[in-house]
């Protein structure tokens, strides 16, 4: 029981209990955003709705969950929108076309090699981003913003800006099979969506269980001590880059699938909602804290918000505007959860004195 005669005790008190509120804000803005626009958006709850709405979380929140990994190592990534779109184009051009050998000899691909060639060109981006950050001491920042132009550029070059249709694949060589990915459903659930539990549980696994995700909190919360600790802090930052730019490449292919097409500016501006989704899930962006959980639940706000605006019939540039204003709002709380935190820690030390 609480002491009531004690003041400090009751401050304690009531501090925790705003602290347990501010610690589920996401899950509780998602709870507010769904209620809202079930009563608001004619048709929300519908089954084609909620489908659709599905597969657009799905897409967000598996280049969240690189992200996160990302901004609790201390880095940032802007170029991942612009992976998704490359990696998009080089499946369009692996099915439509193969690699050219000349002489009229090709190589042609199927749909698993093709996801596993796509896959190893977003590992590479994050590669390169990592050795810029790790061996050139570029800052995350201007390192990924660069290979955000790169990339962009190199998906513009492939077609000369333009998209490359009908990726419907050739029985032939196996690459029929490519809309499943984006398109087809296991046990009545879209693809994406298993995709997103399988990246999701592996990271929630990696950041939890393993040393590896024991060392990329360290790297963030303190990178000087963790490297005198022993953790080798170049290893952490080319794996969370690299995981960063796969989540991307599987961005990418789902696009690709589900449009049956690809478009060299697809993934514009995907970083910010990738970010958005971080921060509303509880990442600091000062790095050293986050959950793989929490940027889910994040995603799903941003999904949910996203698409209920859109069936209102609000305009794009006001949609922009409110995410703004989730973003700035969503950081705000967290550093007021980070204040309280402290007092509350204050608070219960001199109760216990």
């Amino acid at each position: 029981m609480t002491d009531t005669t004690n003041p400090t005790a009751a401050r304690v008190d009531s501090g925790s209990m705003l602290l347990l509120i501010l610690q589920a804000r996401t899950f509780i803005a998602l709870i507010l955003v769904f209620v809202f626009f079930s009563f608001a958006a004619p048709n929300f709850l519908s089954a084609a709705n909620i489908v659709i709405m599905s597969k657009h979380v799905a897409i967000n929140a598996i280049l969240a969950i690189g992200m996160t990994f990302v901004i609790i190592s201390g880095g940032i990534d802007l170029s991942v929108g612009s992976i998704v779109g490359l990696c998009g184009m080089v499946a369009g051009w692996l099915i439509l076309n193969g690699i050219n050998l000349g002489l009229g000899w090709s190589i042609q691909f199927n749909t698993f090699e093709i996801v596993l060639i796509v896959a190893g060109v977003g590992v590479l981006v994050g590669a390169v981003n990592a050795f810029l950050i790790t061996k050139l001491n570029v800052a995350p920042f201007i390192a990924t913003l660069g290979t955000l132009y790169i990339a962009r550029g190199a998906a513009m070059l492939s077609s000369e800006g333009r998209t490359f249709a009908n990726l419907n694949g050739n029985p032939e060589y196996g690459s029929d099979t490519f809309r499943w990915i984006g398109a087809g459903d296991m046990l009545g659930i879209p693809v994406s969506i298993w995709m997103l539990v399988a990246i999701g549980l592996f990271a929630a696994y990696i950041s939890r269980r393993t040393p590896l995700g024991r060392y990329i909190y360290a790297v963030g919360g303190n990178e000087k001590a963790a490297a005198l600790s022993g953790v080798k802090v170049t290893r952490i930052k080319y794996f969370v880059y690299m995981f960063s730019g796969f989540c991307a490449a599987m961005v990418g292919l789902i696009i690709a699938s589900q449009l049956v097409a690809s478009h060299p500016a697809t993934g514009d501006t995907f970083e910010l909602n990738a970010i958005a989704a971080a921060v509303l899930g509880g990442t600091s962006m000062s790095g050293g804290r986050g959950r793989i959980g929490g940027t889910i639940v994040g995603a799903f706000v941003i999904g949910v918000l996203s698409d209920g605006l859109v069936m209102m019939g609000v305009s794009a540039f006001w949609q922009t505007v409110i995410k703004g204003l989730v973003i700035v709002g969503a950081v705000v709380i967290d550093q007021a959860q980070q204040r309280l935190q402290a007092k509350v820690a204050l608070r219960a030390q001199a109760a216990l004195g």
